[in-house]
C-alpha cells in the first residue's frame, strides 16, 4: 500500500482525545484515522510514569505495527509527558504530542493570571516544567492539579449539579476575578469548557492546544510526503474505532464524537 494511504493513530486513556480527533478531521479532511481509548486503564493521570509509558507503548505497537498507521498523536497531554520522548526512539513514525497551550496563553493574559488546568503527572513532569520555564517567567501562572475531573467526565458528567459541584470545590482557593485566561490542559477537560468557563469573568479566554496540535499534524504529514492524494473528504466514516473496554465503551466514543 502507498504509505500516504495508510491511516493516521490516535490514542488517549478514554474519550478526551475525540475532542482531538474532531480537530484533526476539520483540519485533514482527506485522512482516515484510527482512534484507541485506552477506557480499561484510564485515568492516566494518576498514575505512575512508568505504568503511562507502558500502557502507552503496547497501544502505538498496537496502532503503527499491527494495524500499519503511517503517523501518531498523542492526544493525551499526561501520556505525552511520560512516553513521546521513548514513543518516537521505538518507532519509526512522526510522532505528534500535546502540551498545555502555555505560549497563547502567556500572550493573551493582558497583565491577569494564567490558570492552568491538568491531570497531576501532566503538572509535576519535565515536559510542563520546561514550558513553565520558558514562557511562564514574570507571567502569573497557577497550577491547578484536579484529580477526579476526567472520571467525571468519561462518566458523561459534562454539564449540570454534580460537575458543577466538582468544580465550586476545585476552584475555591482560586481568585477567579483574576484569572485572564484558563488553559485547558486535558483534552477531556474540554468537553466540560461551558461548566468551565461559567465560574470565571465573561472575558476570561478558555483554550486547549487541539487546533494547534492538528496544524502541527498537518505539517508534519507535508514534511514527509505523507499526505493523503486527491482533493475529496473521505466519504466514509473517517475514524475506526478500537478501546482496550467494551461494547458499551465504543458507543461511549461515539456518542461524545457526535458532541
Amino acid at each position: 500500500m502507498d504509505d500516504r494511504e495508510r491511516p493516521v493513530g490516535v490514542f488517549d486513556s478514554g474519550v478526551g482525545g475525540v475532542s482531538v480527533l474532531q480537530a484533526l478531521v476539520r483540519h485533514l479532511p482527506r485522512e482516515r484515522f484510527l482512534y484507541y481509548a485506552d477506557t480499561a486503564n484510564a485515568p492516566y493521570g494518576t498514575k505512575t510514569k512508568a505504568q503511562v509509558a507502558e500502557l502507552s507503548l503496547r497501544i502505538a505497537d498496537f496502532l503503527v505495527v499491527e494495524k500499519g498507521a503511517k503517523a501518531l498523536v498523542v492526544a493525551c497531554n499526561t501520556a505525552t509527558s511520560a512516553a513521546v520522548k521513548l514513543l518516537r526512539e521505538r518507532f519509526p513514525v512522526p510522532i505528534i504530542g500535546m502540551e498545555p497551550a502555555l505560549k497563547p496563553a502567556v500572550a493573551q493574559a493582558n497583565g491577569k493570571a494564567v490558570l492552568v488546568m491538568a491531570t497531576p503527572m501532566t503538572l509535576r513532569e519535565e515536559k510542563f516544567q520546561a514550558l513553565l520555564a520558558r514562557y511562564g517567567q514574570g507571567a502569573g501562572i497557577i497550577s491547578l492539579p484536579c484529580p477526579g475531573l476526567v472520571e467525571l467526565i468519561e462518566a458523561g458528567e459534562t454539564e449540570g449539579e454534580r460537575i458543577g459541584s466538582f468544580l465550586r470545590h476545585m476552584f475555591a482557593s482560586v481568585e477567579t476575578e483574576r484569572v485572564g485566561v484558563v488553559v485547558l490542559g486535558c483534552t477531556h477537560y474540554i468537553f466540560a469548557r461551558k461548566a468551565i468557563a461559567g465560574f470565571f469573568p465573561e472575558d476570561t479566554l478558555v483554550i486547549d492546544g487541539n487546533e494547534g496540535t492538528a496544524k502541527q499534524l498537518k505539517r508534519v504529514l507535508q514534511l514527509h510526503g505523507l499526505e493523503r492524494p486527491g482533493l475529496a473528504p473521505v466519504k466514509q466514516e473517517p475514524v475506526q474505532w478500537f478501546t482496550s473496554g467494551g461494547p458499551q465503551d465504543l458507543e461511549k466514543l461515539r456518542a461524545f464524537w457526535r458532541k
